[in-house]
């Protein structure tokens, strides 16, 4: 039997793994109630946690008794409250508040300190995050006790996300046109603070980080959400930076992108570089599962492809099953993890998951 850090490395190596590696993503909501229905709770949890890899806390309890080989993940400490500029907002300045959406809540952007701008040099002269504000000491500490059952991701990059909070969503999708000038600033201003920040993650991690992530959700459920001049004008030369980083310290590049995002795939894998591919949402058009098998299986693994929109909430626990066996057929060729494509929601009923990571358990490792 392989360890969840062993599978994982397998397929990033191109290498066999005993059976399909599985991972877990979900909202809070259903988090709770997944535990909830098995009984997991924190009295059978170590409190405090003896060290990073052998506390028992109730994700740790969820993840082994589902064979789910979920990452663990560290993070320096943020040394500051909030914003030095404003008590109530995030170290980007922006503040934020939930949003109830019936069974369950989000926490989304609601004022950005750039709206109001008009120049490059109102954009400069903002008080952006210093990596002089987090101390990563913590993290070689933890990492110095982690008994390597599975792989650990620190580190990541995601500036427009972050841009669309301080700006606005519509202004910043309208900047890239109209307003270039701005968004070069805020995204320079970015890169430099990410750049080093994940530097100084990755020399903290002193050779245990195994993988990291960059992501920008480049489409939507139909198509992209810019085209692929804008792309590779503002972000493209960001991201392969970035990604050069991560592989200067021998560390793997994962990457998420919502929706259709088919056109955008080439420039990810010979340019970026990057080794994992998530969610793969395979209903949105060019983002079929054959097609990208038949294009890419060669070139990058694959992270997600069970379809969280219509099979986990609403098929039986046997379509559950189904999916993932006929995703396990289409990508025999490939290296896959499986997984739900994005965020488990909160209406999905728990019977539905414990059948995708039952079945995922039974099979064979492809690729």
């Amino acid at each position: 039997m392989m360890t969840p850090r062993q599978r994982w490395l397998a397929l990033l190596n191109k290498q066999p793994a005993d059976r399909i590696p599985t991972d877990y993503w979900a909202t809070g909501e259903f988090h709770a109630k997944l535990l909830s229905k098995l009984g997991i709770t924190d009295t059978q949890a170590q409190h405090p946690p003896v060290d990073l890899g052998s506390a028992r806390s109730t994700d740790e309890i969820l993840w082994r008794r589902l064979n789910i080989d979920h990452p663990r993940g560290v993070g320096p400490r943020w040394k500051l409250k909030a914003h030095p500029d404003d008590p109530q907002a995030d170290m980007w300045g922006n503040r934020h508040r939930r949003i109830d959406y019936g069974t369950g809540s989000y926490d989304e952007f609601t004022t950005g300190p750039l709206a109001a701008m008009t120049t490059p040099e109102q954009v400069r002269a903002f008080r952006w995050p210093d990596p002089d504000d987090f101390d990563y000491s913590p993290m070689t500490e933890a990492l110095h006790h982690d008994d390597g059952y599975r792989i650990i991701q620190a580190g990541g990059y995601e500036p427009f996300l972050i841009y669309a909070g301080m700006r606005g969503m519509e202004q910043a999708y309208e900047d890239m046109l109209l307003n270039t000038d701005m968004v070069e600033a805020a995204l320079e201003k970015m890169f430099a603070f990410f750049f080093e920040h994940n530097r100084r993650i990755f020399q903290a991690g002193r050779g245990h980080i195994d993988m990291t992530y960059v992501a920008e959700d480049l489409a939507g459920q139909t198509g992209p959400l810019f085209s692929l001049e804008i792309y590779r004008r503002f972000l493209l030369p960001y991201q392969k930076r970035m990604a050069d980083l991560a592989r200067s310290f021998g560390i793997h590049v994962f990457y998420h992108t919502d929706g259709a995002a088919h056109a955008f795939i080439p420039d990810l894998i010979h340019t970026v570089g990057i080794e994992v591919l998530n969610p793969i949402q395979w209903r949105c058009p060019g983002m079929e599962r054959e097609t990208l098998a038949r294009d890419y299986g060669h070139l990058v693994a694959f992270h997600g492809a069970i379809d969280n929109q219509q099979t986990l909430p609403f098929g039986t626990p046997q379509q559950v099953a189904e999916e993932v066996r006929q995703t396990a057929e289409i990508f025999k060729s490939c290296r896959w993890f499986c997984a739900p494509c994005h965020n488990i929601q909160a209406v999905t009923p728990v019977e539905n998951v414990l059948a995708m990571y039952e079945t995922a358990a039974s099979l064979k490792s492809p690729g």
